[in-house]
């Protein structure tokens, strides 16, 4: 018999994954601005770099003013601010990418803050969400979100337990049995 091997926890599967991470991108956008380097020329390429970062720090302020606004008025009328919250997170999280020097993180940034990409990378973002808190698949399919919507086919199990809810307070005035203590 083959030694079961201890099995980790998200936690720790979150952890490695961050630290691998935190080694391959450094590794990744050096590469991508060496090869962008040789192809255009050194000093284009830092030219481009810092032109990236400045139309990221340009669109971050004003599409972290625009989430900002959406958020203050769907708190103010009283709505429930999901969407709104999902686009400040995803606009903090992209500006921080923007200004990270970086042809690889650039890309990631711009897809978290353009208005017409933002949407897309919401739907993932809930979806990833979804499926920590809930246990649900990622792409929508036979996760546990589904089996909380109402009359959607995964809904029931198939057993379906019939019964009656029985209050079990004593009769009293209050009650109408008419009788006082």
């Amino acid at each position: 018999m083959s030694p079961q091997r201890p099995r980790r926890s998200r936690g720790g599967r979150l952890l490695t994954a961050l630290a691998v991470s935190l080694l391959v991108l450094p590794l990744l956008e050096i590469v991508v601005i060496i090869a962008v380097g040789r192809a255009i020329g050194g000093w284009p390429t830092f030219l481009l770099l810092v032109a990236e970062s400045a139309l990221g720090a340009w669109l971050v302020r004003r599409e972290g003013g625009r989430a900002w606004r959406a958020l203050r008025e769907a708190l103010s009328t009283g709505r429930m601010p999901a969407g709104e919250l999902a686009d400040a997170a995803l606009v903090l999280v992209g500006g921080t990418l923007l200004l990270t020097p970086g042809f690889v993180t650039d890309v990631a940034g711009f897809f978290f803050v353009l208005p017409m990409t933002r949407p897309v990378a919401r739907r993932l973002l809930t979806r990833l969400v979804e499926r920590r808190l809930l246990g649900a698949s990622p792409w929508g399919r036979g996760g546990a979100s589904e089996r909380l919507v109402p009359g959607h086919p995964a809904a029931t199990d198939g057993d379906v337990i019939e019964g009656e809810i029985v209050d079990e307070q004593p009769p009293g005035p209050e009650h109408g049995t008419g009788r006082t203590s």
